[in-house]
């Protein structure tokens, strides 16, 4: 299974194609050789660090939702009903 998470670009080093992103608050970096055409703000999906593709705000802000409401379940007690 592969799993691609949301970033929001915060800048951009043009000469290596390396893109500093915002993970939910923790910045990474990932290679923008897939998506050339990314800019500043833009929203992109980032699997192996790389982006691998540019997604709207809203797509962006629905899948980073379900990732947190995975982690609230997740940090549930195991013993405790849903």
């Amino acid at each position: 299974m592969c799993l691609a998470v949301p970033a929001r670009i915060l800048s951009i080093n043009q000469e290596k194609m390396i893109a500093v992103a915002d993970v939910n608050g923790a910045q990474t970096e990932c290679s923008l050789m897939l998506t050339p055409e990314a800019k500043t703000n833009d929203y992109v999906l980032i699997h192996a660090g790389y982006a691998i593709n540019i997604i709207d705000e809203e797509e962006a802000q629905k899948t980073i939702e379900i990732f947190q409401d995975m982690a609230k379940l997740n940090a549930q007690d195991p013993d405790e009903e849903i």
